[in-house]
């Protein structure tokens, strides 16, 4: 009787453990899968900088040309404000329309205060009005 008492209580012990431990034979429980496992969660999509959305597009091309040759990386970034607005900021508030296209070219060329705050752009006589135009059309493209 001692015998069998203590091969029960083993076998009740052995059984237990088999159960804590995710059951015999190394299989897994259909509940176990789903508690270990966290449901996968999709991922945001990235967003792409402007800059790479871009960057085979002729127009954007230009503009960063025409851009680097001129005095605009010293107060504009693509996204982000320096000293007069970026570059994304201008392309949501104006469409890109010709009419736009001429009115910030001259604006370019002329300079211009007050429309983004008191400091003033300075004026780019230099500048010819077709370069302007490349230069702002890149500017509206530049949509987020």
């Amino acid at each position: 009787m001692k015998l069998n008492f203590k091969l029960n209580l083993s076998l009740i012990a052995g059984a237990m453990l088999a159960v804590s431990c995710g059951g015999s034979g190394g299989g897994s429980s259909e509940s176990e899968t789903t508690s270990s496992t966290p449901a996968a969660t999709p991922e945001p999509p990235k967003e792409v900088n402007l800059e790479e959305k871009y960057k085979d597009d002729p127009v954007f091309i230009r503009g960063v040309e025409l851009m680097k040759q001129n005095d605009c990386p010293s107060c504009h970034m693509i996204e982000r404000k320096i000293v007069g607005p970026s570059y994304a900021d201008v392309a949501a508030k104006y469409e890109s329309t010709e009419e736009n296209v001429e009115m910030l070219a001259g604006r370019v060329i002329a300079g211009n205060v007050g429309e983004w705050g008191e400091i003033p752009m300075p004026a780019h006589p230099a500048l010819s009005e077709d370069d302007a135009k490349d230069m702002v059309r890149y500017v509206l493209l530049l949509k987020k």
